[in-house]
């Protein structure tokens, strides 16, 4: 027996090219690029303007940034000095990396809705 080719929700693309993003995601792109490459997940194309967000990939970046934005609350409340400098800049720049990636996601997906 051989088993089917069963596609994996997680990493489903589109067969179509990446759709032109908005004008406002210009700025949010290159954030999300930097971000990618931190976090060793570099695009095969080197940028997110020309290849998908993978659903996987996106709701990874949701809950990062949101997980980053309470991390960073609960912080602010209960450390001091020093700590409380260090942890809260690394948590703002997860929180935005995070957030960046799923807005360049979620652009990729409503512009793809509105050409069709």
């Amino acid at each position: 027996m051989v088993a089917e080719i069963v596609p994996n929700i997680f990493t489903r693309v589109p067969a179509e090219p990446v759709p032109r993003l908005p004008v406002w995601c210009a700025a949010v792109v290159p954030v999300a690029d930097l971000f990618m490459n931190l976090m060793v997940s570099r695009p095969a194309t080197g940028s997110l303007r020309n290849t998908w967000v993978t659903p996987a990939t996106l709701m990874l970046s949701v809950a990062t940034g949101l997980t980053s934005i309470v991390c960073l609350a609960l912080a602010l409340a209960g450390l001091s000095g020093g700590w409380r400098v260090a942890v809260t800049f690394v948590l703002a720049l997860f929180a935005l990396g995070g957030l960046c990636v799923a807005a360049v996601g979620l652009a990729q997906r409503f512009a793809t809705r509105r050409t069709v």
